[in-house]
């Protein structure tokens, strides 16, 4: 049995140390506020953020820290949290720890993925990143689930595969780092798209052609940032971005549609009550199109409802009527 923990006590955190007790681990699930946690010491349910899902034994709910001194680490906040959360736990992990990030976006204002800031934080420690279609509404269920888990070295990738797989949680290697984490992060973009055009009462037809030529644009950055095109028709490239732009558990997905039918953003971040990644990710992703130069029209657009106040619907009619186009061009494709 490996001693696991997992930091970050939301509905995903809860979910992943629900898989990790189901493959036999002793795992820590870390909080940080006390009421929480003593309510899932005594419930053994994460009334909160993840109803419904009742916890085995052996997780163990707590805020104490030097639990962190395990041989796995979990980290499973979102990602504006991530390089915060790495200084607060650094003090307490074994120095031959596998650090495993579970949270998908880029993060503000350096555009680096999270492995990156990761690698800044806690230097010389083995790191992953776990991606993939997962609402945590069902892995928490033991529901059917595939994923990807992805490092710099094949070692690390596999070590992981054998801590967290079961019969109802399929891990796949992939080694392209770049490429897992950023299928993962900006498919959340899309899924905004997606729930606008939804909430804007358009039907299927559009829906198709935001995550087809979604897809596209995620390829065309990701090749541009060294990654291999074939990820993005994988588990954490099309997988992800199909789940997400169609699930009830998407709260990206959500969210948009309530963009869509006219609230601002801020009343809809209110509601949704949770973080909705693909809202930083878009001021991300369309700042780092824009440095590096590569063409990311829908990105562009969704960037321009969410931060500048354009209407949806002009937005929609910017995309449509775009200059004529072949649809395979070249991936990397350095225009405006």
């Amino acid at each position: 049995m490996v001693k696991t923990a997992v930091y970050g006590s939301g509905s995903w955190g809860t979910a992943i140390a629900s898989v990790l007790a189901g493959a036999g681990h002793h795992t820590y699930l870390i909080g940080r506020h006390s009421d929480e946690i003593e309510l899932m010491r005594r419930k053994r349910e994460n009334v909160h953020y993840l109803p419904g899902v009742f916890l085995p034994d052996n997780i163990l709910p707590t805020t104490d820290l030097t639990k962190l001194e395990a041989d796995a680490v979990f980290i499973c906040v979102p990602s504006h949290a991530v390089r915060e959360g790495a200084r607060r736990i650094k003090p307490y992990l074994k120095q031959d720890c596998i650090i495993v990030n579970t949270a998908k976006g880029l993060e503000e204002g350096t555009h680096l993925r999270l492995s990156e800031v990761l690698a800044e934080e806690l230097p010389l420690m083995p790191l992953a990143v776990l991606s993939g279609p997962s609402h945590a509404e069902e892995v928490g269920r033991n529901m059917p689930t595939a994923v990807v888990v992805s490092a710099s070295d094949k070692q690390t990738a596999e070590r992981v595969q054998d801590l967290i797989m079961t019969p109802m949680f399929r891990v796949y290697v992939n080694l392209d780092l770049v490429g897992v984490e950023l299928g993962g992060a900006l498919k959340n973009i899309i899924a905004l798209c997606s729930g606008a055009a939804e909430g804007m009462n358009t039907r299927d037809n559009a829906k198709a052609a935001l995550m087809t030529r979604g897809l596209a644009e995620i390829t065309r950055l990701g090749v541009a940032l060294g990654a291999d095109p074939l990820t993005f028709s994988g588990l954490s490239g099309l997988g992800d971005l199909i789940v997400t732009c169609t699930s009830q558990h998407s709260r990206n997905l959500r969210a948009g549609r309530a963009l869509g039918a006219g609230k601002p953003l801020d009343q809809v971040l209110k509601e949704v009550g949770m973080v909705v990644e693909g809202v930083r990710t878009t001021k991300s992703a369309y700042e780092l199109s824009r440095k590096i130069g590569i063409s990311m029209p829908i990105t562009e657009q969704a960037f321009k409802v969410l931060f500048e106040g354009a209407n949806p619907d002009k937005a929609i009619a910017n995309l449509m009527m775009r200059g004529k186009k072949h649809e395979y061009e070249p991936l990397v494709s350095f225009e405006s």
